[in-house]
């Protein structure tokens, strides 16, 4: 809207009304929010900026809702961007909003529905002040609770106000006006619906189909204008769980959220939301994209593991919290150790299991294994699958051979990059492998130890060679070992004792 700062009062505003209609629309919430959207897709401007990997699945969904002029509720785990979407619905709203000033509801001037606004405007007329609404006050968000009552929502009568007005109980100026009311002319989310009571669900049911709200016993109504949006979890939003079917009826668009499809999409967003720009106490940071590709891996596994609960749901706040708390344990090594260049590698990946256990909800199976375990087993599928794909056709026996042969190597989280290369280079052909991850050997020495980290914990995940909870390497099963371990399973036999697997041996 153009020339706002001169409308200061009612009659201002019908004059710049009647001169440009087209500036100064009288429209519904929903008319606005759809014409706004119509512009932006002529236009190609994007829609939700930040939302990513719905572009083919729930934004269409989205945009229907909303040329349909549907209130729509968003169904989806924990972590998918829902509270997200629906705060980025106030960009779809104009800029300035005129309001009668001093009003609870923000009543349309031209309009009004409040008793105290329509009694000001018949004292005042044209010379009633008119104030503006920002977009970003005409978003109102409830995260339901068992606890919010309809006063909460509604509103109340309130006897301290009759009092000091010497009103009687059933004036409607009497009224306290509660969220829905206040939230008149903009857009009203309320975040895990199924959590209300059942009582306050039924109190939505006017503002859903009749388009007003009732207070207390009095016959008091308000035709509001409103946009309402919810989100809740699919396990809850059903005839078995926590939402009331005329409820479910009354709500236009059902629309279903999902966790990241790609690993691509998981990378982008936890760039987005992670905060991975320390500021220049530490030194220049790089992140190799083979460690941004285990940590996003590790949610995806932990989606379908068995032994995590999967109605919960993981997060896209665990790949974000890790890569914090992995950059954080490389930049805690740097410090130590004098490194101006920060590299992490996969230990500290382990060392970020504070970041991840938290994260997930587990089953029987994994409450008996631990939630530390768990993280391990998660941690080391991820590193085996992303080196699967980075060292593909990669020669890889010269080191194996090397452990065999009874070849060790020690390492820590707190090494430093020298220490961990001055052992490495004593391992045939391992520092060459780095080739394969695009860091040459006149890489920076830490560069170089995070990719010499990658291919020793890739070996492992593998199980080509095995670690020692100190973080040693050694042989997988050096040939003695298995030398001796089947002379034992033999002997073991011929006694009588059980073999491998549960069975015996016996001899006629």
């Amino acid at each position: 809207m153009k020339n706002m700062s001169s409308i200061k009062t009612l009659g201002d505003l019908r004059k710049a009304r009647e001169a440009s209609p087209e500036t100064f629309p009288h429209r519904s919430v929903k008319n606005e929010v759809r014409d706004n959207l119509i512009r932006k897709l002529k236009a190609g401007d994007a829609l939700f900026p930040g939302i990513i990997g719905y572009d083919e699945t729930v934004i269409p969904q989205l945009v229907n809702a909303i040329l349909s002029r549907h209130n729509f509720i968003l169904l989806g785990l924990r972590g998918q961007a829902k509270s997200r979407i629906l705060r980025a619905l106030a960009s779809l709203l104009d800029e300035q909003l005129p309001y009668i000033a001093g009003c609870e509801i923000h009543d349309d001037p031209l309009a009004p529905i409040c008793p105290a606004c329509r009694r000001r405007i018949a004292a005042e007329g044209d010379l009633t002040p008119i104030a503006w609404l920002g977009r970003d006050d005409r978003y109102v968000e409830k995260l339901a609770t068992p606890d919010v009552t309809i006063a909460d929502m509604v509103g109340d009568i309130d006897p301290i106000k009759a009092a000091r007005s010497g009103l009687q109980l059933s004036d409607e100026l009497t009224v306290h006006y509660g969220l829905l009311p206040r939230a008149n002319r903009g857009i009203f989310g309320i975040n895990e619906l199924p959590d209300l009571a059942g009582k306050i669900q039924v109190g939505l049911f006017n503002i859903l189909q009749e388009g007003d709200v009732q207070i207390k016993g009095y016959p008091v109504r308000l035709p509001l204008d409103l946009l309402m949006v919810f989100t809740a979890n699919p396990e809850d939003y059903t005839a078995r769980g926590k939402i009331i079917t005329p409820l479910k009826d009354r709500i236009g668009s059902e629309i279903r959220t999902h966790y990241p499809a790609t690993r691509q999409h998981a990378m982008d967003i936890t760039v987005q939301e992670a905060w991975l720009s320390r500021g220049a106490g530490t030194g220049h940071i790089e992140i190799p994209p083979y460690v941004r590709e285990v940590v996003e891996e590790i949610a995806f596994q932990a989606r379908a593991d068995r032994k995590i609960d999967k109605r919960s749901g993981v997060s896209q706040r665990l790949a974000i919290t890790c890569l914090e708390n992995v950059l954080s344990n490389a930049e805690r090594r740097a410090l130590a150790n004098g490194e101006q260049l920060v590299v992490p590698r996969i230990t500290d990946v382990y060392a970020a299991l504070p970041s991840i256990t938290g994260k997930f909800e587990m089953e029987y199976e994994g409450e008996l294994k631990g939630a530390d375990n768990v993280a391990r087993e998660l941690i080391r599928a991820s590193v085996a699958n992303v080196f699967a794909e980075r060292l593909d056709g990669a020669d890889l026996r010269r080191v194996v051979e090397w452990f065999d042969l009874g070849g060790t190597l020690q390492s820590a989280d707190t090494s430093s990059a020298s220490d961990l290369l001055a052992q490495a280079r004593g391992v045939q052909g391992l520092v060459e492998l780095a080739d394969h991850l695009k860091v040459g050997a006149q890489a920076p020495a830490p560069a170089l130890a995070s990719a010499v980290d990658f291919i020793l914990e890739g070996l492992y995940a593998q199980k080509k060679i095995n670690r020692s909870e100190d973080r040693g390497y050694h042989a997988a099963d050096p040939p003695q070992q298995r030398r001796q371990t089947a002379r034992t399973a033999e002997r073991e036999a011929d006694e009588g004792l059980p073999l491998p697997g549960g069975k015996k041996k016996y001899y006629n």
